[in-house]
């Protein structure tokens, strides 16, 4: 008998998910976190009473029961809730020539627009009436009842009169939103703030990212409340961990999966640095596409032109990392989220011209100290040309220097209220959170090609996260584990636990 019925590689969003749900059909299950936080990208670490999320700061729908966040649905399988807090407006966006109040609530958005361009505001609302037609078609199907095999037939029988309302907008399902864009979307400001929207929730433009995820996003924000939960994105974590633990899983931290044993095509188990091998025969794989197949899995373990090409799979670029404590005597009116785009003449996904910023506090004052804020703000960074070498610090200063320069556009005396400054790099990224060349998930086009699913070649070998579904926000992770789980059980193991 083998020790465990699943072992997951990673505590990351999709890992903890794809466990905890198989932990609640009722398997063993242990996942092997090489990192002594977990949470993957989305964990939170303390500096000095300061309480910093690491990676994603943005959500929807989180403590509304009717939402179709898939993370909110598998909290509820799983018996678990969030304490939240709602706002609206999100943020602002600040353009060199003029700043944008970025509200959930459609109508008060497309009034925002139309104090800098009347004609746009009505161009976006035809957009937008597009993508809540497509929104209102696959909202009604539970992303928590979904598979990924020919059994997800069952499925679509029993929501066909949603597939019904979903056929007028079939054509958009696949589609770039570039291409309804083009078709509504004449006003040049109004292009850029799509542009801009796509490029926050895919890392890519319109034209190459898929339209049910800026469905959605128009969607949930404008349908469910935009919120944010107490304690910060670790909380997030704590709840599936304590949701998996419930079901009679185990979380091991500190337990570095050097390798997966692979034998006659067909996975027997996992290999730790210290030697001990576990065995079980499914394994679920949260690390990256790149990871899996080149650090994981021996060359000879997969077909050389699978391998191959799926190693060759673009990836996002990486960041650079500013998290700051500061003091919070005088600062009114502070909204929580932030983007600063420094130049019009360069692109967006230009590195250091496009910079995040969250200041969770503002919601959530028990994550700094009594008068102060913390900050976290991020921008993209290539992995190439990065070393630890002499000039490795001033580099790194440098590098965050735009990222000093955004936030001075919200906080203009920012430098001297720093209590605590930490700067993280690529190779920050690439360190803590094992991830190749610390990217954030492949960077695939609309129609340009498909995903690398979280089907291998190998029997009993799954994936799970980024590196398996469009987009790299945490509703596309979680919906890669309910996935990968729902799959390992029959469709009636699935219908007997959400009627329980």
């Amino acid at each position: 008998m083998a020790d465990w019925d699943v072992i997951t590689i990673g505590s990351g969003i999709g890992g903890l998910v794809a466990a905890g749900l198989l932990a609640r059909y009722g398997q063993r299950v242990l996942v092997c976190e090489s990192h002594n936080i977990p949470g993957g990208a989305a964990h939170s670490f303390s500096r000095d009473g300061f309480h910093f999320d690491s990676g994603p700061s943005f959500y929807c729908g989180l403590a509304d029961a009717n939402s179709c966040n898939p993370l909110r649905q598998v909290l509820t399988v799983l018996g678990e809730t969030l304490p939240t807090v709602a706002y609206d407006p999100l943020g602002h966006y600040h353009f060199p020539d003029v700043t944008f109040p970025v509200y959930g609530n459609s109508q008060r958005y497309r009034e925002a627009i139309a104090q800098i361009t009347p004609t746009g505001a009505e161009e976006f609302r035809r957009f937008e009436q597009r993508m809540l037609a497509l929104y209102d078609g696959l909202k009604e199907i539970p992303t928590i009842e979904l598979r990924s095999d020919w059994q997800v037939i069952s499925v679509f029988l029993k929501y066909w009169r949603s597939l019904l309302k979903l056929l007028p907008q079939i054509g958009s399902i696949n589609s770039a939103v570039g291409q309804i864009m083009d078709e509504y979307i004449q006003d040049s400001w109004v292009r850029r703030l799509i542009d801009l929207e796509c490029f926050l929730l895919s890392g890519l433009k319109a034209d190459g990212t898929v339209t049910p995820e800026v469905a959605f996003m128009i969607g949930e924000r404008d349908r469910t409340p935009i919120d944010y939960p107490l304690g910060g994105s670790g909380a997030i974590v704590d709840a599936l961990v304590r949701g998996l633990k419930r079901w009679g899983g185990e979380l091991r931290l500190s337990t570095h999966v050097e390798q997966i044993v692979v034998k006659a095509n067909k996975v027997e188990g996992v290999k730790l640095r210290n030697g001990e091998i576990i065995t079980a025969p499914i394994v679920i794989s949260n690390a990256t596409v790149w990871d899996t197949y080149s650090k994981l899995l021996k060359p000879e373990d997969l077909p050389a032109n699978y391998r191959q090409q799926a190693l060759e799979t673009p990836a996002v670029e990486s960041f650079m990392h500013l998290h700051l404590g500061i003091t919070a005597e005088g600062i009114e009116g502070l909204t929580g989220h932030h983007v600063v785009v420094h130049h019009t003449e360069q692109d967006i996904t230009e590195p250091g011209n496009t910079c995040m910023i969250s200041i969770p506090s503002v919601w959530d004052a028990s994550l700094a100290p009594p008068g102060h804020h913390l900050i976290h703000a991020y921008t993209l960074e290539s992995y190439a040309g990065w070393q630890r070498d002499a000039d490795y610090p001033q580099k790194k200063r440098q590098k965050a220097e735009p990222l000093f320069q955004a936030i001075e556009k919200v906080i203009p005396d920012l430098r001297s209220r720093i209590k605590i400054e930490l700067i993280g790099t690529p190779l920050t990224h690439a360190r803590y959170l094992r991830r190749y060349q610390g990217t954030y998930g492949p960077a695939i086009a609309a129609g340009k090609s498909t995903f690398p699913n979280f089907q291998t070649p190998i029997a009993g070998l799954y994936r799970v996260g980024d590196s398996t579904m469009p987009g790299i926000g945490v509703p596309a992770v979680a919906a890669s584990g309910i996935l990968c789980a729902n799959t390992l059980v029959s469709p009636q193991q699935t219908q007997e636990l959400l009627i329980n």
